[in-house]
């Protein structure tokens, strides 16, 4: 699982820093004497999969060099309520400055985290792959990605520039009788290293896309006949991902059906910050 850069974490910990102290945290610098030191626990509230290791060890040795962070959990573990995810020894100050920080990353991407891993479950034993898309909160795509892969999930595009992707709207500025078979072509034409997925509302475009040399072919919105009648379309000349409409409720009959890949945007946009908190003992 590839781990989030070094350069990725620090940039993001130094905008979010940034946005919530400002000028400075009046209320902890009019109260706490700088001297002061304390411990602190940041502790899970309900069952998760944990995610955001670095990124809250990262918030505390910001605002104190000489803070000192363990982690009795991973990224990637499943943990019950209660367990300590880290002990912070640090400045008082520090603690109470960037405790909101480090939650927001702890709560969210541990939620993403969760989240992907009850999808991941729900197609055990299948053989498909569950993909995010890229319905990510701006400015935490990296994150939020990262965390669905410590979900057991994997990552579709990262972006519009990594894979050549065709979708309905895009067929519906071209002009001509053929407009999936010219996309394609006018697409490998331009970009002959990149990877080709045409989305598909039909069975028949679904022929049509495979019959074209689409790398992959993206059934959307289809129901579970369509599924089966265009993966039997496709005939094994094109990877097969379906997308729309995916419930945890649906997803295995969904898996079932022939398909390679299933997306689904819930892993992102729809994940529920998971219920951890910061302890302190002084």
């Amino acid at each position: 699982m590839p781990e989030l850069s070094g350069e990725q974490i620090q940039d993001h910990v130094t905008a979010s820093l940034t946005e919530d102290i400002g000028e400075g945290d009046a209320t902890t610098n009019a109260l706490v004497d700088a001297q002061r030191h304390c411990r602190a626990h940041i502790v899970a509230r309900e069952p998760l999969t944990y995610c955001g290791k670095k990124l809250i060890e990262t918030v505390f040795q910001r605002l104190d060099a000489d803070a000192a962070i363990t982690h009795p959990c991973s990224d990637g573990d499943e943990v019950q309520a209660g367990v300590i995810l880290a002990t912070i020894n640090a400045s008082t100050r520090a603690v109470l400055t960037g405790e909101r920080t480090a939650l927001n990353y702890a709560q969210r991407l541990s939620g993403v985290a969760t989240q992907a891993a009850r999808y991941v479950a729900a197609v055990n034993g299948t053989g498909v792959l569950l993909l995010d898309t890229r319905k990510t909160t701006p400015g935490w795509r990296d994150l939020e990605k990262y965390a669905v892969q410590c979900g057991g999930a994997r990552n579709h595009r990262r972006g519009l520039d990594d894979m050549v992707m065709i979708k309905d709207n895009h067929l519906a500025a071209l002009q001509g009788s053929n407009r999936i078979a010219s996309a394609i072509a006018q697409c490998r034409e331009a970009h002959p290293n990149l990877k080709i997925e045409v989305e598909a509302d039909t069975p028949i475009q679904a022929r049509q896309a495979a019959e074209a040399g689409a790398d992959i072919i993206l059934l959307d919105n289809m129901s579970l006949d369509e599924l089966r009648e265009s993966v039997a379309l496709i005939g094994g000349r094109s990877q097969i991902e379906a997308s729309g409409g995916v419930t945890l409720n649906t997803i295995r009959d969904i898996a079932q059906t022939g398909v390679h890949y299933i997306s689904v945007g819930a892993l992102t946009h729809s994940a529920t910050s998971m219920d951890i908190a910061l302890d302190i003992s002084l």
